[in-house]
């Protein structure tokens, strides 16, 4: 009954309207074939590294099931925004309900964090393997990796949805158009005209909570793995160790680097830098790690090439011998 005297008074509306990225309604067509290709090419990639964790038995370790961690939060983080801003750009389907905006709202949150945390768990692997090796298999058994995973999950769930009580608070009387291609936590709470410092301060306590400590944590793994490779007297050795880490590396430049674009630009460069930007930065954030991930592992792992060329070598030995 509230709701509907709430929604009859304008102060929460039925459903938002998603508009894309502002400023470039004309090119929303040519836009989305590059955001269409890197869905296609993160759904493949990701389901295609989950397949091959899954079924061969050289890939379960606990290296790869982080690994398959990143991919699973990587398909959910990138499917939970483009294909609504595909249906934008190709069809003009701006309308969202109100309940479907919070949920893509939580989930677009969650799982960044989720991704944040992943990277900080790969981190802390790697930090065991090259510190560690020969305790390596009993550090990090798999109840140890399952537990780290759905502590990581669970802190972005319990961290992310005091969002939804946020927002749910709020009286929107200024319109419902909402200038992104989804439902972000400050473009609807900006639509409010009641106060939203509670949404800011908590928005910001939440990123430095997350990021912050993940940060802080790869940073004094890669310092301790920098000094355990360096006191390596084989510099074969330590070029192997190195390798180990490159992959990682590039996860995290990857996910990071627009992260970190999108956090200071918004507080810092809101009046210099054009919102298209802004909004083309946030999808990229959603995009980039997805793509990228399942490609470099592929192109640096050893083991993961191998298993494809093993795959790849028994369905032409299976056609062969069919024909």
């Amino acid at each position: 009954m509230i709701m509907k005297m709430l929604n009859k008074t304008g102060l929460t509306p039925a459903s938002f309207l998603l508009t894309g990225i502002p400023g470039l309604e004309d090119l929303h067509l040519w836009i989305s074939f590059p955001f269409c290709s890197m869905y296609v090419v993160a759904v493949v990639g990701n389901c295609g590294l989950l397949y091959l964790i899954c079924c061969e038995d050289s890939l379960h370790r606990p290296m790869y099931s982080f690994l398959a961690m990143l991919s699973l939060t990587d398909l959910v983080m990138c499917s939970s925004t483009i294909p609504k801003a595909l249906c934008i750009f190709w069809f003009h389907l701006k309308e969202i309900s109100f309940e479907e905006c919070l949920v893509q709202m939580v989930l677009v949150h969650t799982f960044t964090g989720m991704e944040s945390g992943v990277l900080m768990l790969m981190a802390l692997d790697r930090y065991v393997a090259i510190c560690y090796p020969l305790r390596y298999a009993t550090i990090l058994t798999n109840p140890v990796i399952a537990k780290a995973g759905l502590s990581t999950f669970l802190r972005g769930v319990f961290l992310i949805i005091p969002f939804t009580l946020l927002v749910k608070r709020l009286p929107f009387c200024r319109g419902n158009v909402i200038p992104h291609t989804y439902c972000d936590h400050m473009s609807v709470a900006k639509l409010s005209c009641g106060n939203i410092k509670a949404n800011v301060i908590y928005g910001l306590t939440v990123a430095l909570l997350i990021g912050g400590f993940d940060i802080l944590c790869i940073t004094v793994s890669y310092t301790m793995i920098l000094r355990a490779v360096v006191s390596l007297s084989s510099a074969e050795a330590r070029q192997k160790a190195f390798s180990t880490c490159t992959a990682h590396i590039c996860a995290i430049v990857f996910s990071y680097s627009p992260a970190f674009f999108c956090f200071f630009s918004h507080r810092f460069g809101s009046h210099t830098i054009p919102p298209s930007c802004h909004i083309i930065v946030a999808n990229i954030y959603l995009l980039l790690p997805p793509t990228m991930n399942p490609i470099v592992y592929g192109v640096k792992t050893k083991q993961i090439r191998d298993c494809v060329i093993r795959i790849l070598s028994r369905s032409k030995d299976t056609k062969s011998h069919t024909i």
